[in-house]
């Protein structure tokens, strides 16, 4: 403003100059020259002459006279002293709701000048008065300043809608996520996997809510605060005001403040729920909140040094992002536990993309040690990772029992090993560069290169291992070796059906698949040998005809047949009780059964039950037909146990 231009010309010392078309103002009417200056005077009054309409306005509404210059008299006192004093009453009634507030920062300004005019004046007739006025205009000025800063904290609590909770809906839902709790070791699981898609980008609700019809009032304050030296009394008023507001944000997300040491002695379903909320709500708080009260430093101190901006946006976000870490800290220096991994998995992964915004907030040398408290969190989360699959392996390795599995189905261990597994191959990206280095020294599994498998194959492999010994141990607890097989052949059928209809198929690969097959088949042919070649057995050749002679012995084929009998119920009663969950697989054992059994027994009765003929007992001795144990097949493995002994088959 030209006004203010004058000023400037006073404090050099120098009289205003000419440049070029447009001139200097000159306001030499405020100065009192020596009257050795003459030469200066007379610069001075062609300076006046040329004064632009606007700077006559200017001196007009400041109630200042021009008097001779020739006579070099000093403008009057009486004129400062009456602008001064409507100045004050303009001030202290001015209202919010029925004044701008561009108004008042304008009176405030025209206060800031008016002392400045008074600092800059050297009168010559009336010391006392100019120093009462001097003080008069400080006074009025620190009126005005507590007013303009009231209302900076007014704007400033609305410059940015508030985050709603309805404005920060998320993918993934709290409920969704499997439960891995340690205790599902030993009992049932479902089938399921967790929920490992965080949200990575909140909805719409983000800078653009900034309040423009505000920002150029705030800015004006700030800017007026700063030319009246009141910088330190406007950062502390901003720095309150946007703190409380970033505050806010974290009690709109659900987020408390909370110790490390509140934390750790939280019960995991509670923290699990707080982790997930902190997963979902980090995006939120770094991308919307942090990055607004980074534009708005930017905005309403564009005109200071970047030190003075940084320092208030530090002194604003620091508090809020270090509570959010010291949850993630608590979360990573906790004992490792199985159940914890996915929801650790998930804050890396959160923690991760947002570290490019963290970079960009929290520069190492702006001396927060922010960004250096973030890697650190993210290292000790790495650790935990690393820890919790060590972990989870020991308690594979731990979980013993000294009675066997009955019904010889799959095992909660298997499910839950299994379901765990698959579930992990959702991270293999992130899983992969955490685990990313030297192996452990551990045994080599003899089907796993460990130099062309990634990292997380490499330990998946390894826990497939630890399982099958571990089911190999327990497989020895039946006293039946038949139920043994068909225990294995269950829990391996299990591991191979998961990883062919999942992402771990690409982990371990189809080498893995095809030994494990071979696994299985070789369970149940032996289980086929073992529960079955005795019975078909009684239906042989060898030792029906008497000696020396080519017709069959009555009483041995009705030691046959009842010994078929027998041998068929007992089988029938022991294996309806075991159990083979999977359909396709009870069927194609079936079907093997019938291709053995059946196929003897319709040969063995068809060749000999005519010899039986005429005999009053011939039913006790051909109780079944061939299509009574093809029925009787599908009975097995169901897990409900039958008998035979009471019942009547013709």
């Amino acid at each position: 403003m030209e006004l203010q231009l004058f000023l400037n010309q006073i404090k050099e010392g120098s009289p205003p100059l000419q440049s070029g078309s447009n001139r200097h103002l000159s306001m030499a009417g405020c100065v009192s020259l020596a009257a050795s200056q003459v030469e200066g005077r007379q610069v001075v009054q062609e300076e006046t002459e040329n004064l632009s309409s606007g700077v006559v306005e200017v001196i007009a509404d400041l109630g200042v006279q021009f008097s001779n210059l020739t006579t070099a008299e000093e403008v009057s006192i009486s004129d400062i002293d009456q602008q001064l004093k409507g100045l004050h009453n303009k001030i202290l009634n001015w209202e919010p709701e029925k004044s701008l507030i561009s108004d008042l920062v304008r009176d405030v300004d025209v206060v800031l000048e008016l002392k400045e005019v008074l600092g800059l004046l050297h009168s010559s007739s009336d010391n006392e008065k100019h120093n009462e006025l001097l003080i008069f205009a400080e006074s009025i000025l620190q009126i005005g300043m507590a007013r303009v800063e009231d209302e900076f904290v007014e704007l400033l609590a609305y410059c940015y809608q508030p985050l709603e909770p309805g404005n920060t809906s998320f993918h993934s839902a709290e409920d969704e996520s499997m439960d891995f709790s340690s205790s599902s070791f030993g009992e049932e699981t479902i089938d399921s996997r967790p929920n490992s898609d965080v949200a990575r980008e909140p909805n719409n609700v983000g800078i653009a809510t900034i309040q423009h019809g505000l920002i150029s009032d705030i800015v004006s304050i700030a800017n007026l605060m700063s030319r009246s030296n009141y910088n330190k009394e406007c950062c502390q008023a901003y720095v309150m005001s946007r703190k409380c507001a970033l505050e806010e944000c974290l009690s709109s997300l659900q987020i408390e403040k909370l110790s490390i040491e509140e934390v750790l002695k939280m019960e995991w379903k509670v923290l699990s729920c707080m982790i997930r909320r902190w997963n979902r709500a980090m995006y939120t708080f770094v991308r919307i909140c942090v990055a607004r009260e980074r534009q708005l430093c930017d905005l309403v101190f564009g005109q200071l040094p970047n030190s003075v901006k940084q320092s208030c946006f530090l002194d604003i976000a620091k508090s809020s992002v270090l509570q959010l870490l010291s949850i993630v800290m608590a979360i990573a220096i906790s004992p490792p536990d199985p159940q914890k991994l996915f929801e650790t998995l998930n804050t890396f992964e959160a923690l991760k993309d947002l570290l490019v915004d963290m970079e960009q907030f929290f520069p190492e040398d702006d001396g927060s040690n922010v960004l250096t408290e973030c890697h650190e969190v993210v290292m000790r989360l790495k650790e935990s990772v690393r820890r919790t699959l060590e972990e989870f392996k020991y308690k594979i390795q731990s979980n013993i029992s000294s009675t066997a599995f009955a019904g010889g189905g799959v095992h909660h261990l298997t499910k839950y090993v299994m379901n765990y597994i698959k579930a992990l191959s959702a991270y293999s990206e992130t899983l992969n560069l955490i685990l990313e280095g030297p192996h452990e020294k551990e045994h080599i599994l003899s089907e796993c290169s460990r130099q062309s498998s990634s990292p997380l194959a490499w330990h998946l492999k390894l826990v497939t291992a630890i399982l099958e010994e571990n089911l190999d141990h327990r497989s020895q607890l039946y006293q039946d070796g038949s139920l043994k097989n068909i225990f294995m052949m269950n829990n391996i059928f299990y591991m191979v059906d998961k990883v062919k209809g999942s992402d771990l198929r690409s982990l371990l690969g189809d080498d893995w698949i095809r030994a494990r097959i071979w696994k299985f088949q070789m369970h149940a042919r032996e289980y086929e040998r073992t529960s079955w070649s005795s019975v078909i057995s009684l239906l042989r050749e060898e030792g029906i005809c008497k000696h020396n002679s080519s017709s069959p012995s009555v009483s041995v084929l009705k030691e046959r047949f009842r010994g078929f009998n027998l041998a068929f119920e007992e089988v029938y009663k022991a294996q309806t009780a075991w159990i083979v969950p999977n359909e396709e697989l009870r069927e194609d054992l079936r079907i093997a059964l019938s291709a053995h059994l059946i196929q003897a027994y319709r040969t063995f009765e068809g060749r000999y039950a005519t010899h039986l003929d005429g005999d009053r007992n011939r039913e006790r001795y051909l109780k079944y037909t061939p299509n009574d144990l093809e029925e009787l097949l599908l009975d097995l493995f169901e897990g409900s146990p039958k008998s035979l002994q009471s019942q009547r088959r013709r």
